[in-house]
């Protein structure tokens, strides 16, 4: 299985065939700071009559690991926006010590690259940005012990916040987020960082890239290209990022980004579920029921 860090997370698991048993594997993403959002999302599994719950809800209605055989992958954008950032790190640290290892994924996103790097992307009045130097430093730390990642493989299906049109080997896109880590940890003091975060995005294109006009191009990185520029013949794999009202399968590839384009109106927020059978969307409807469709 690879190696275990105190607080009972397996850093090296980065394929679902790790794992013991065949469990299913629930994918969320673009959260941005919206907790109410991610809760009604997340506890659509098991409200569904197919599937057992993922979480629950304490006395104090704090949700929590149920218990049951899932793995969960957030694939990125955790933060910014809402106004729960906060509280949706805390969740996703405490379902990572609550559940066995390896069975929750928080991969950094386009908005997690701005915590890495804020001197490049400059942007204004965001938690990525403006989060204190401990908590940037803390972030930098859980990638390098494994809490935060990049990729991650399923059965059919690979996992990143933005895709690629090449094939995905999670050991060597982990690998390659940890050098970066490890590079602007070392040097956090450094009194030039807008060079020296410069520098650590031109060596990690895989990862960073904008793309073309001014991001999201056809050259963009993994944590940064658009659905449209995934090509449909590109190796299976399942994205966030691009904002849609459903998930969109364009070929061999899926967009699961429904959070944020549904927040404004009752219900339309859900999960995407992989099982050895296939690729399912799990959706609260405005009415509040849970509905599940094949995708």
């Amino acid at each position: 299985m690879g190696e275990t860090d105190t607080n009972g997370l397996d850093s090296r698991i980065r394929s679902v065939d790790q794992l013991d048993g065949r469990p299913e594997i629930v994918h969320i993403s673009d959260i941005h700071g919206y907790l109410d959002v991610a809760t009604s999302a997340l506890t659509t599994v098991g409200e569904a009559e197919e599937y057992d719950p993922l979480v629950e809800s304490d006395n104090e209605g704090t949700l929590c690991w149920a218990g049951n055989d899932y793995v969960v992958i957030f694939n990125g954008d955790l933060i910014d926006r809402g106004p729960n950032n906060k509280e949706c790190i805390e969740l996703v640290r405490r379902l990572q010590q609550e559940a066995p290892p390896g069975r929750v994924h928080y991969h950094v996103g386009n908005h997690e690259m701005a915590v890495l790097l804020p001197t490049v992307l400059g942007w204004r009045d965001t938690y990525s940005i403006t989060c204190s130097d401990s908590t940037r430093r803390r972030f930098l730390t859980h990638i390098l012990d494994g809490k935060i990642t990049a990729a991650f493989r399923g059965y059919e299906y690979s996992y990143t916040h933005a895709g690629c049109n090449d094939h995905i080997h999670p050991a060597e896109i982990n690998a390659s987020l940890r050098k970066a880590a490890t590079t602007l940890l070392e040097q956090a003091d450094a009194s030039h960082q807008s060079g020296l975060q410069s520098r650590v995005m031109r060596r990690h294109p895989d990862l960073f890239e904008l793309g073309e006009d001014g991001g999201r191009g056809p050259s963009a990185g993994i944590f940064w290209l658009d659905f449209q520029h995934l090509d449909p013949d590109a190796p299976p794999q399942i994205v966030g990022h691009t904002k849609r009202t459903r998930p969109v399968r364009d070929g061999n590839v899926v967009c699961g980004n429904v959070l944020r384009m549904n927040r404004h109106t009752p219900g339309g927020e859900g999960v995407l579920v992989e099982s050895q059978s296939g690729l399912e969307f799990v959706r609260r409807c405005a009415d509040g029921s849970v509905t599940t469709t094949s995708i």
